[in-house]
């Protein structure tokens, strides 16, 4: 928290020095989100409180701050703690180098991966203060959102409004600091909400998001500032860039006739490519997790497949090429045109590349197996069994690198594999990060192509994804002439069934419905989901850019028959 500290310091001396009057920063800026149980440990929140008492020295004092922190009521020194009191998800208020007020956030998410009603206490009343003639009204987040944006939004019927009641105590603008995760496609609803703020009750609205990544988490930012428009409608008036930290400026008076002056903005989160978005937000995810948790360097399975190779291009523009190294583990079943095409792939990126066969290993353990199996009375027939040594073989491989070097293992498997269990545990699970573990197969060859078409635009000297990795079939390469659709349907078929059972939550009937597949084929993968939940709750983090990601959002048990209709 001193660093977080020292880093509002700098910022909000920038945003003064520019001619800032009011400087607001994220939700629990002072120390990161979601913080989870070490608001439970003792000296946690009494370090976030004597944060921001020491800040009152280092904010500029002509300006107004707003600064999202942990906030015990009461807590005057350490003779106050309570260990029995929940804190305050809280916006503190500095002007002329004091503390003068503090808005406590009022809706308290808890879905998904929102547990806040496990922590915090909810205020009760708003908040709005006077900054040179604007009345500014403080909101967090929720407050804003009210879970419309994830369709939650039920949770709080019967609750107060909280913008409404800043909109009744006089406020002319509604400030909204918030730590809102990426999820693509979340931000055009953010954005619309916004806009029906700005209709409904003719104020201004200005929301500010965190940037980085925390754990599984990734915060884009693009602040936006929305006014009301002549024709009844909002117009964005500023909008931050996205994934990483800036500072958006925009000067506005009291009411509408002082801000009827504004041009509207191009929109940057609206106005960009899904896949563009998407890079950003795991290029930004691997480059924080890796920064600080004390990586410098990474090594990834190099195989000369298309999950592979964007992986790889991930890790080469959050890390830099010369702290990837790639691992090419062939056996029997490997084509040359695999191999061929990890050369392509480390030789494009510009990273190094390491030969290390298994083709030996493998029929050691094969044989070792076979006396084992023969003891034990197990069916000697080849097999699943037989297939996935080859994968631990080369997840063993990894870890001893990883284990060597200090490097991080990236874990190259995408949505699509780890939905239906197609990943080996032990094997290709293994890692410190699930990189694609939140991108499906169809996106993961949909990224390719655009890294391709926009090589230049993302770092690279030319298109960093062999152009045989996207063309070739899938394939594990575990037995002779295998392709994943061997024992899966077609990926755009797969893909359509993940989203509606694991993302929407659909049953088999619905589905079947709603795309006109065979129903036993969706029943299958269906119970190839259900199968596969005890892998995924051993899979290494993941990153979340999806709705719904394999995780702590989505809570399902492991020993259960619910196969719905």
């Amino acid at each position: 928290m001193p660093g977080n500290a020292r880093l509002i310091a700098t910022w909000a001396r920038r945003a003064a020095d520019s001619g800032a009057d009011l400087i607001v920063f994220p939700e629990l800026a002072v120390c990161g989100y979601p913080p989870r149980d070490l608001l439970l440990q003792e000296g946690f929140c009494e370090q976030a409180r004597d944060a921001c008492v020491r800040l009152c020295g280092e904010l500029p004092k002509e300006c107004v701050v707003m600064i999202g922190a942990p906030w015990k009521p009461g807590q005057t020194g350490p003779a106050s703690f309570d260990a029995a009191s929940r804190p305050r998800n809280s916006v503190v208020i500095y002007r002329g180098g004091a503390i003068v007020e503090r808005y406590d956030k009022r809706l308290l998410p808890t879905y998904d991966v929102f547990d806040e009603d496990r922590y915090f206490k909810a205020g009760d009343r708003p908040c709005v203060i006077d900054v040179r003639g604007v009345r500014i009204g403080v909101s967090v987040c929720e407050d804003l959102w009210f879970g419309d944006d994830v369709g939650f939004s039920s949770r709080y019927e019967g609750l107060p409004d909280p913008v409404g009641e800043l909109v009744r105590a006089g406020a002319d603008v509604i400030i909204n600091p918030s730590a809102s995760p990426f999820a693509l496609g979340k931000g055009k609803r953010q954005r619309e909400i916004l806009a029906k703020h700005v209709r409904d009750h003719g104020v201004c609205v200005a929301a500010v998001n965190q940037v980085g990544g925390n754990d599984d988490l990734i915060f884009d930012g693009h602040a936006a500032v929305l006014v009301p428009d002549e024709n009844g409608g909002a117009r964005l008036v500023a909008a931050g860039v996205g994934f990483e930290e800036a500072i958006t400026m925009i000067e506005l008076g009291p009411g509408r006739d002082a801000w009827s002056s504004l041009g509207g903005v191009p929109d940057p989160l609206i106005e960009s490519h899904d896949m563009s978005l998407l890079w950003r937000a795991l290029v930004l995810g691997v480059g924080d997790y890796c920064r600080k948790t004390g990586f410098r360097d990474a090594v990834i399975g190099l195989s000369g497949g298309i999950d592979s190779a964007v992986t790889a291009a991930v890790a080469a523009a959050a890390l830099g090429a010369d702290k990837v190294l790639g691992i090419g583990m062939p056996s029997r079943f490997s084509s040359l045109g695999s191999i061929a095409d990890a050369r392509a792939s480390a030789g494009a990126l510009g990273l190094r590349l390491e030969l290390a066969p298994i083709t030996e290993h493998h029929a050691l353990m094969e044989q070792a197996m076979r006396e084992l199996f023969d003891r034990i009375g197990a069916d000697p027939a080849p097999g699943i069994a037989e297939e996935n040594i080859q994968s631990r073989l080369r997840g063993l491989i990894l870890m001893a690198v990883s284990n060597k070097t200090g490097a991080i293992l990236l874990t190259t498997g995408n949505k699509s594999e780890l939905a239906v269990g197609y990943c080996t545990l032990y094997g290709d699970m293994n890692g410190g990060l699930a990189v694609l573990s939140d991108v499906t197969k169809v996106q993961v060859y949909a990224l390719a192509r655009w890294l391709n078409a926009n090589y230049a635009a993302c770092g690279f000297a030319g298109p960093p994804i062999p152009e045989s990795s996207i063309t070739k079939p899938p394939s594990a390469e575990l037995r002779p002439d295998q392709t994943d659709q061997d024992t899966l349907p077609p990926y755009d078929m797969l893909d359509a069934i993940i989203a509606r059972y694991v993302d929407q939550r659909k049953g088999v009937s619905t589905i079947v419905r709603e795309t006109g597949f065979d129903p036993g084929v969706v029943g299958r993968v269906v119970r190839m989901i259900d199968l596969a939940e005890y892998k995924r709750k051993q899979m290494p983090i993941g990153l979340k850019v999806s709705p719904v990601a394999f995780g702590r959002g989505r809570r399902r048990p492991i020993v259960q028959r619910f196969r719905g209709a």
